[in-house]
């Protein structure tokens, strides 16, 4: 039984919209996540689903405009994050709460050295001076597995290959040995091998540093490898959450099947690989009633009209489909 005391980050009904030239976006409507303390949460989904916008909204990196927070909180270790001053959240980004990006060759400032860059990430939060904080990205270095690290620290990012800049990132992203770290799919530009380095290095350090992962994914092959807890996201909401055992033993929502069903497996090996019909609808222009019913082969009449509750699985699992949640209900009765 988890606790407050447990939960290091608790979103809670957050809606975030964007203004454009068209009508306004409703980019994540309402969710909830949880992360408890030592857990690797996943939040995965189809690009466009509001992942990275959340945990924009998180760091405070959110522009606003175009950006517009309407509702809900987000609290860290019980402090709310949105009633901050600018001045309290820079203080917290990147010593208390860390982020990984998605592309390090964007993410690096390529006029830089990686050694003055994780330097000044130490400086910026540590009264240390410059030599000592040379000496922890040297030990950084080092944690993350750059081989030579005191002939590394004076390279520039173009001088590294995609992996080991990605390192470069943990690496940064470690520096002030923060509570909570945001991996914004750290692995997607990377070969199979290199990404497969990847994640068991961030394992690895989970358990050495005893860090705290909210993970952001649309690749269920890495959920399965890493999640203590899933939140499956589409359109803005989540549609099914729970543990990696109840999403990969027993998925109930129709989108949540159909991720699974497109997943490449060795049984599938030489078969054509199930695809998703359509796409995901733009924020601003969603459908009536459940978002995802243009692409579900379980739709009823239903679906077009009546926005869908959470249904209770038990356990913490949930999911966002009455239809499958009645079928399951009728199933269980005949015996």
């Amino acid at each position: 039984m988890s606790t407050e005391k447990d939960t290091v980050l608790a979103i809670e009904d957050l809606r975030v919209y964007f203004q454009g030239e068209g009508p306004e976006a409703l980019a994540v409507d309402g969710i909830d996540i949880r992360v408890l303390r030592q857990q690797t949460v996943c939040v995965v989904g189809e690009s466009g689903c509001g992942k990275t916008v959340t945990a924009l909204a998180v760091m405070g990196l959110l522009p606003q405009p175009p950006a517009r927070i309407a509702s809900g909180r987000i609290l860290f270790k019980g402090q709310s994050l949105l009633d901050m001053a600018s001045a309290q959240l820079r203080a917290l980004r990147g010593k208390s709460i860390a982020m990984i990006f998605q592309e390090p060759m964007t993410s690096l400032n390529p006029v830089f050295t990686i050694g003055d860059q994780i330097s000044e990430a130490i400086l910026a939060h540590e009264a240390i001076g410059a030599s000592e904080a040379r000496q922890r990205a040297i030990q950084l270095l080092d944690d993350v597995g750059i081989i030579e690290p005191v002939k590394r620290i004076n390279a520039y990012p173009h001088q590294l290959s995609g992996g080991q800049r990605q390192r470069v990132m943990i690496a940064m992203a470690l520096a002030c040995g923060p509570d909570l770290i945001i991996a914004d799919e750290p692995t997607t530009a990377l070969d199979v091998t290199v990404q497969a380095q990847i994640l068991d290095l961030l394992k690895q350090l989970q358990h050495d540093k005893q860090m705290t992962i909210q993970y952001i994914t649309h690749d269920l092959g890495v959920v399965k490898q890493i999640a203590d807890h899933i939140y499956v996201m589409y359109a803005g909401i989540i549609v099914e959450q729970g543990t990696a055992d109840h999403i990969f033993q027993g998925a109930r929502h129709p989108y949540t099947r159909a991720l699974l069903a497109a997943l490449p497996t060795r049984e599938k090996r030489g078969k054509r690989l199930y695809s998703i019909p359509g796409s995901v609808p733009h924020p601003a222009y969603k459908p009536k009633g459940c978002p995802f019913h243009p692409r579900c082969e379980n739709r009823q009449p239903a679906c077009e009209i009546s926005f869908p509750e959470l249904c209770d699985y038990g356990h913490g699992h949930l999911a966002r489909c009455p239809v499958i949640f009645a079928a399951e209900a009728k199933k269980e009765a005949a015996g």
